[in-house]
């Protein structure tokens, strides 16, 4: 493959992009220019942390090792799940409910790609399995976080007629039937909108950069073909569960509405 490299000053260049944003922002008043400069700062370094880890993990390939890196994207993951709410489940349920979810949903799915569709050997191999957890679990992540966000919030928002369903004989099930589906939907919405533009609206990260590094654009669109319809498989099947253990949560064993579970965000 015939990788152009890229040196500091392109770098420096696209950056400098980024600061005349933050500086408009600030001329405008918009407000986001802090959260953009730090955004962009952990773009930075995590990227050029992960490319070392990267690096070194490629030399001195292990299981052991492909596991511990990807319990840590899990465990980065469902606290960036977790912080995306403005109102989430207090206690251990704020954390797990996302990080279970994505554990029983994208890791199921790449390790199926990785054994059954991709087939490297070994299957564990790290240039395939961190890459396909890594663009499984961001995109799980936005999904769950959408649907458990809107979860949330619609409950909190229709508590009153939730309840007085349920004084009227529904069943926990039945009086958050349509929060909780309209909370599916909001998750998945990304991945489908992602999936219908693609090839037509925008070409799709994992093309783009086979592409740039020289493989053939067929091949290149049947790994993203494949890559798509993983992604969403995983965010399809993790948000139904998120959504339902955290609809469930809501409820205590007498099917009472328990809004006392939620805490915002400070």
């Amino acid at each position: 493959m015939n990788l152009i490299a890229l040196s500091t000053g392109d770098l420096i260049l696209a950056a400098l992009l980024v600061l005349i944003l933050a500086w408009s922002s600030w001329r405008l008043h918009l407000g986001v220019e802090k959260q953009m400069l730090i955004a962009a700062l952990r773009t930075t370094v995590q990227l050029l942390l992960i490319g070392l880890v990267l690096k070194a993990l490629f030399e001195f390939a292990h299981l052991g090792w492909v596991a511990l890196l990807s319990a840590l994207m899990l465990a980065v993951a469902g606290r960036e799940v977790m912080a995306r709410q403005q109102r989430r489940f207090a206690g251990i349920w704020g954390y797990g409910l996302g990080t279970v979810s994505m554990f029983v949903s994208s890791f199921a799915v790449t390790v199926l790609a990785l054994l059954v569709m991709v087939g490297p050997q070994p299957w564990w191999m790290p240039q395939y399995a961190i890459p396909l957890l890594g663009m499984l679990l961001g995109n799980t992540m936005n999904g769950i976080a959408l649907a458990l966000d809107r979860l949330t919030q619609q409950a909190w928002q229709q508590r009153r007629a939730i309840e007085g369903q349920l004084l009227l004989g529904y069943s926990w099930t039945e009086a958050i039937n349509s929060v909780r589906r309209e909370s599916m939907r909001a998750g998945m919405i990304p991945i489908i909108n992602a999936m219908a533009a693609a090839g037509v609206v925008s070409l799709p990260g994992m093309m783009t950069g086979q592409i740039l590094a020289g493989a053939a654009p067929v091949e290149a669109v049947k790994y993203q073909i494949l890559i798509m319809f993983l992604i969403a498989a995983g965010t399809g099947f993790g948000t139904l569960l998120a959504v339902w253990v955290g609809a469930r949560h809501l409820f205590d064993e007498r099917q009472r509405l328990r809004l006392d579970r939620l805490r915002s965000k400070a």
